[in-house]
């Protein structure tokens, strides 16, 4: 295998060793952080644009008024007291640099050919903890092996604008 592309990134996340009495709990918890469970209004809006129905509305609009409705929604649950726990993760740790496909880890924290489990706080709009299934490759290196097909999107719109930062940078050079 030789070197995958990497470009800088800083990412904060989480993980944990996937083990035969984890596997399930966790596989339960990718699920239910795909974008329907955890955004329905999300989910909803793309059934309606899908329709053609918001062909005459503001995107931009839209999109803002769908944030401010998650946040509220997100309080109501804190007042009520119904929030959503996520299970905390053995490790934490901080990527320095992304692939469309890799992670790599500041520290030397894997077990090369190790399943891990892990939320990357991806800095997107809006910003969220982005559940992935990986394996490590080498101590520092991971390949992701699961994502949703959303996050895999937004991961990827993400390492583009890295890469463009970092061409600009280097022309400046």
């Amino acid at each position: 295998m030789g070197n995958p592309y990497l470009i800088n990134a800083s990412l904060d996340f989480s993980f944990e060793k996937v083990t035969e009495e984890n596997r399930d709990q966790l596989n339960l918890e990718f699920e239910s952080l795909s974008e329907v469970d955890v955004d329905p209004i999300g989910h909803w809006l793309k059934l309606k644009k899908a329709r053609g129905e918001t062909d005459d509305s503001d995107e931009v609009l839209i999109e803002l008024i769908m944030e401010l409705h998650r946040k509220i929604d997100r309080l109501e649950n804190v007042i009520k007291g119904t929030e959503k726990r996520e299970r905390v993760l053995e490790n934490s740790g901080f990527i320095d640099s992304i692939g469309f496909h890799h992670i790599h880890s500041k520290n030397p924290i894997f077990i090369p050919n190790q399943i891990y489990y892990g939320r990357v706080e991806l800095k997107s709009y809006p910003q969220r903890d982005m559940p992935i299934f990986f394996k490590a490759i080498t101590n520092q290196i991971a390949e992701i092996e699961k994502i949703h097909h959303r996050d895999e999107s937004d991961w990827g719109a993400y390492f583009r604008a890295r890469e463009r930062v970092m061409i600009r940078e280097n022309r400046r050079l």
